[in-house]
């Protein structure tokens, strides 16, 4: 059933997803910024000043040399005047430029740290079928990496259009007030420029959204070994896994490469454009000023400019790369925002629980995650309030697909599932998931205190709520044997616990959220026999009252269920008590034979029941 589910995985490629258009990301990115407009409005007119004070400095200069300097004036107060004024605009320059980065960096870093909240809350509300098909190191790099970028954009990109920008149109303003002719033989090579652009811009991108690709790869293979490093180790993978990465790192090396190479040979080639126009200037300039047609002071001005002119476009094609790096993270963060959850609730959907009992009813349910491979047929299933069913089947049975329709972690193709004779469907599910509690066999613990991991972080719950849990589930003692108790810091998936001792704590929370219905997904598979007691008590302390649900590798944990449900291929094939169902001899018989380890006695050599795990 897994590989049903996560087969889009298995060959390391990104799942399909909306398509998103350039302007469409801008579009979102502006809502985003549309609050910070003040700010924006500000960091501009330090712009204006900042530029403002860096290039009057040249034009002092030639003030200096044309009406004083060469005019044999020795006037020094003049020139004295002249350098106090040249000293408060590189204040002035310095004093507003850092103005304008701060300002921008707290415009961006707030645009950004909005746009990665909304992200992480767009994401945790989406169905399971979306991470079955995404990989959680594509998620992360999108949330970290690709958030980042977007970061750049506002503190390079952009602050590169506006001060770069600018300071182009202010130096041809000042270049055509200096000398016309000069400026137009300067601006021949406007053309050139924007050729050259055009030429790089297409295979630009495809160098830099291929770089991100692999990048992406790279990260979701990291996470899917670290996440299952312990089956690596087991079976001795270490040396595959690693040619594995190494290809995938090679990859993204030659993709990085490119995308450097590119971006040198783009970035120089105006290297070599600025100081073409600079000799050019130079011999032009210089002849007419031995001709005695242009002062010297405007050939410095003039030089000085045609530098500074070449400088912001340069920089402008440096955060090219940047800028196509941010509109790829743009269209992969505004696909995931217009992805729509295949599971959502319905437009005013306000259902009462609190009167809920418990009642859970399979309505010829019929369900497949892929269209041609069904996995449930036409199921009905009732259950009372407070009733334990135990259901076992083998691999593919549909036992953990009948629990993930009742979560509503999936929505039925045929058929319905109620609650107290509603269809989730009409539930929120919020109220839903309120409703259920869930135990998995791998209980998640997060970084942080017992106490958190117990409340799953909720304030609302009082350390005496879950103190008393604790006790009532059997946790109390070993949490109290801790050296901070309830206070002890747990790493990510409680490493340091044993098995048990996760699930006692994942118990402590059903007692804590007081769900109406109570969900066992093969909570006992990997405890050992002493573990499995505790938890057995455990399980007698949390299902009472309740609705209790038990997919169950090890038949033991149902034997005293109110009623088994055996499932085979997708249907219920028998039903009823541990003892009357013995008494069929029918495939529940088989299976628990084959658990006890007594097919060959029975005279069934070759049987080949299969071992009974979760569907």
């Amino acid at each position: 059933m897994e590989d049903l589910r996560n087969g889009s995985k298995a060959d390391g490629h990104q799942p399909d997803q909306p398509k998103t258009n350039n302007s469409s990301a801008y579009k979102g990115l502006y809502q985003y910024a549309k609050p910070h407009l003040w700010t924006f409005l500000g960091v501009f007119g330090c712009i204006i000043v900042a530029i403002a004070a860096d290039l009057l400095q040249p034009y002092l200069v030639k003030v200096a040399i044309d009406d004083h300097l060469t005019k044999g004036d020795k006037n020094a107060n003049t020139l004295f005047l002249i350098a106090g004024i040249y000293l408060l605009l590189s204040v002035g320059g310095f004093v507003f430029t850092y103005l304008q980065n701060n300002l921008l960096q707290y415009a961006g870093q707030s645009i950004v740290a909005s746009i990665r909240k909304h992200l992480f809350r767009h994401i945790t509300k989406q169905s399971m079928s979306y991470f079955d098909r995404m990989p959680s190191g594509s998620l992360i790099t999108h949330v970290s990496s690709d958030t980042e970028t977007i970061n750049q954009f506002f503190s390079q990109v952009l602050l590169s259009v506006l001060r770069d920008g600018l300071t182009l149109v202010f130096i041809i303003v000042l270049m055509f007030q200096l000398d016309v002719r000069l400026t137009l033989y300067c601006l021949i090579l406007l053309p050139i420029i924007a050729l050259n652009a055009i030429a790089f811009r297409s295979y630009m991108r495809k160098t830099y959204q291929m770089a991100r690709t692999n990048l992406s790869r790279l990260v979701a293979f990291v996470a899917e070994n670290l996440a299952g490093m312990h089956i690596i180790q087991v079976f001795h993978q270490e040396k595959e896994q690693q040619k594995q990465f190494s290809e995938r790192n090679q990859t993204y090396f030659r993709s990085n490469l490119r995308e450097i190479r590119t971006n040198v040979l783009f970035n120089r080639s105006f290297d070599m454009l600025g100081n073409l126009s600079v000799a050019f200037v130079t011999w032009l300039g210089g002849n007419a000023v031995l001709g005695h047609s242009v002062p010297f002071g405007v050939l410095f001005a003039f030089i000085t400019y045609i530098r500074q002119f070449f400088q912001p476009i340069n920089t402008i094609t440096q955060q090219w790369n940047t800028l196509l790096s941010a509109s790829v993270s743009m269209n992969r963060i505004w696909s995931i925002f217009d992805t729509v959850p295949s599971v959502q609730d319905k437009p005013g959907a306000a259902v009462d629980i609190s009167g809920v009992k418990g009642q859970i009813d399979f309505n010829g349910v019929k369900f497949s995650y892929t269209d041609d491979q069904p996995v449930i047929h036409h199921l009905d299933l009732h259950i009372q309030p407070g009733e334990m069913i135990g259901i076992v089947g083998t691999t593919g049975a549909g036992k953990s697909s009948l629990i993930s329709l009742l979560c509503r972690f999936y929505d039925v193709k045929e058929g319905s599932v109620t609650i107290d004779g509603t269809d989730v469907r009409d539930i929120p599910q919020e109220k839903l998931h309120r409703l259920i509690g869930l135990v998995q066999q791998e209980p998640y613990l997060y970084s942080g205190s017992i106490v958190d991991n117990v409340r799953l972080f909720d304030d609302a719950v009082s350390r005496e709520e879950v103190m008393q849990a604790c006790r009532l589930v059997g946790a109390d003692v070993l949490i109290e044997s801790l050296k901070d108790g309830y206070d002890t810091l747990l790493s990510e998936r409680g490493s340091g616990l044993s098995a048990g001792e996760r699930q006692l704590i994942s118990f402590a929370r059903i007692i804590v959220f007081k769900p109406k219905v109570l969900i066992l997904d093969e909570a006992t598979a990997n405890l050992d026999s002493h573990s499995e007691q505790l938890i057995q008590r455990a399980l007698a302390v949390v299902s009472e009252g309740r609705t209790t649900l038990v997919i169950a590798h090890r038949l033991s944990t149902i034997m005293g269920a109110d009623r088994i449900i055996v499932m085979r291929q997708g249907e219920i094939v028998e039903e009823g008590k541990h003892r009357e169902l013995l008494q069929q001899g029918g495939y529940y018989e088989e299976l628990y034979r084959h658990s006890q380890g007594r097919i060959e006695a029975s005279g069934k050599p070759g049987s080949g029941a299969p071992a009974i795990e979760a569907g």
